[in-house]
């Protein structure tokens, strides 16, 4: 396996694919970093002519939280036919109804996921998140640790859940929210809006 990207959260996903028995063999970014934990190989920045070859022969993931920067490495691989693959830790909980897109999805360690849930296209479920009956989470959505959907909720693209925060059943939150940390949300959300505190406003 290859990251791309390779601090924070990285860190997280490199133990995921530990988790999964598999080996991190070297990643990719912008310049080398000085700090390297886990002494990977520096490929380049993705865009690299070595790092393109790489990732054409090898399993890879784009290890970034922030999703409008996840989105646009994943648009401008898939142009060349690249697809990262999806990671799962092996605590997490997955009934077998969920649906799970095959590229991208990143699932933390001890996150639970539910019947009949839907979790789109780089999606990330981070650390203790639970996604409860029937949610709806678009693509590259990021569910912060600790974070609550509770049944039937729609999370629109590229939205944010802060830490811990709580959504309540049945809601519908828009596209490119942010909802902070330990916000509880009972009331729909509309698209670009931030919301916070309890309830969230």
């Amino acid at each position: 396996m290859i990251l791309i990207g390779y601090s924070g959260h990285a860190f997280v996903v490199y133990g995921i694919v530990k988790s999964m028995g598999k080996n991190v063999i070297g990643y990719c970014d912008a310049e080398e970093k000085s700090v390297n934990p886990f002494n990977l190989s520096y490929l380049g920045s993705e865009q690299s002519p070595i790092a393109i070859q790489a990732l054409s022969e090898s399993d890879f993931f784009i290890a970034i939280g922030d999703n409008n920067i996840r989105e646009k490495i994943a648009i401008s691989l898939a142009a060349k036919n690249l697809f990262p693959a999806t990671v799962i830790h092996a605590s997490a909980v997955i009934d077998e109804s969920a649906i799970i897109h095959p590229q991208g999805v990143m699932i933390a360690a001890n996150a639970t996921i539910n019947p009949l849930v839907k979790i789109g296209n780089g999606v990330i479920c981070n650390t203790n998140c639970s996604i409860d009956h029937e949610c709806i989470i678009d693509d590259f959505a990021h569910i912060a640790p600790g974070a609550v959907l509770c049944g039937n909720v729609k999370i629109g693209s590229k939205t944010f859940v802060g830490a811990n925060a709580v959504i309540k059943q049945g809601i519908s939150v828009g596209k490119n929210v942010m909802i902070g940390a330990g916000a509880v949300v009972v009331k729909d959300v509309p698209d670009n809006a931030t919301v916070r505190g309890v309830p969230a406003k």
